[in-house]
């Protein structure tokens, strides 16, 4: 039994080998079903790619994302919103992935909140509320606050900082797509090149100087105009701001469910589990919890088979 989350830029597969990721961004065409071919058959799937704008609508995407997986691995399975798995594509199945994830910790964690911070989003997700979290569609959970689009990566940061201080000056920023949440991680030291797992927004190295140029880019600048340190100073202002959102949206979430403790999972984890003071599951799980849909759905559906 293997475990696939199928996003919109990535995919992730977890087996008794460990995990995969590959970046796989589905509205260029990427060749999903190539990708699933080294894999053995017998799958647990989640998706939540069905939202790429490639697709006229969700069900389109749903009946693509069942039809390519499916055309690699015939005995796969689909988890929805519904908690219970499925051959065919049904509306559930739109974006369940983080739903599969409570419906695995939810008994070892029912007194948490879980975060789970990954290249896109952080899904929020009270465990003790798990009959009510089903049914939940993404624009739902944005509306109470579960959903937050930010993520370690692909986040434009001009979406989080409207302006940005350099030299104690108060500096509009360019709303073009200079620069990324994986730009300013990666200059601080959050996040290695090798967690850099999408494109660049100009297409150019994933390095040091790279992101620091793309990060100077936001003020309309060359890295030469403004230097090094403005432009880490741009990424440190990212850094709080994202931190201050997430953690306002924890908090919120953590008092009305009336959670004991934070669970913290996806790349995001050892710096959101530090400035949350939660349990970081990488430390309690290993690299899977970097790809826990992935993982949930797998643990789900042999706790399914079992009984």
């Amino acid at each position: 039994m293997i475990g696939i989350d199928v996003g919109g830029a990535n995919l992730k597969v977890v087996d008794d080998a460990g995990v995969h990721m590959h970046y796989c961004p589905l509205w260029q065409g990427a060749p999903l079903a190539d990708m699933l071919e080294a894999y053995e058959d017998g799958a647990a799937v989640v998706m939540s790619g069905e939202l790429a704008d490639c697709f006229s609508s969700k069900a389109a995407g749903i009946a693509w994302i069942v039809e390519t997986v499916k055309c690699a691995l015939p005995g796969a399975a689909f988890y929805g919103t519904d908690a219970a798995f499925h051959t065919q594509p049904v509306p559930e199945l739109a974006a369940a992935n983080w739903l599969a994830s409570a419906d695995c910790l939810r008994a070892e964690y029912p007194d948490a909140v879980l975060l789970d911070v990954g290249s896109t989003t952080a899904d929020i997700i009270p465990l003790n509320r798990f009959e009510h979290l089903k049914g939940l569609t993404d624009t739902k959970r944005l509306q109470k606050g579960f959903l937050v689009y930010t993520g370690m990566l692909r986040t434009n940061i001009a979406a989080v900082l409207k302006s940005v201080e350099i030299d104690g000056i108060e500096t509009l920023t360019s709303t073009e797509y200079f620069a990324i949440s994986a730009d300013a991680h990666l200059v601080l030291g959050t996040i290695s090149p090798a967690e850099y797992i999408c494109s660049t927004p100009d297409g150019g190295e994933i390095t040091h100087r790279g992101s620091l140029q793309r990060l100077a880019r936001l003020v309309c600048a060359d890295l030469e105009e403004i230097g090094e340190d403005a432009a880490l100073g741009i990424a440190r202002q990212f850094r709080d701001a994202q931190r201050d959102q997430l953690v306002r949206a924890v908090e919120r979430v953590v008092a009305e469910s009336g959670a004991d403790r934070i669970l913290v999972a996806g790349i995001g984890a050892p710096l959101f589990a530090r400035e949350l003071g939660g349990i970081d599951l990488r430390q309690e799980m290993g690299i899977v919890s970097d790809a826990l849909p992935a993982y949930a759905v797998r643990e789900v559906a042999l706790r399914t088979a079992g009984h």
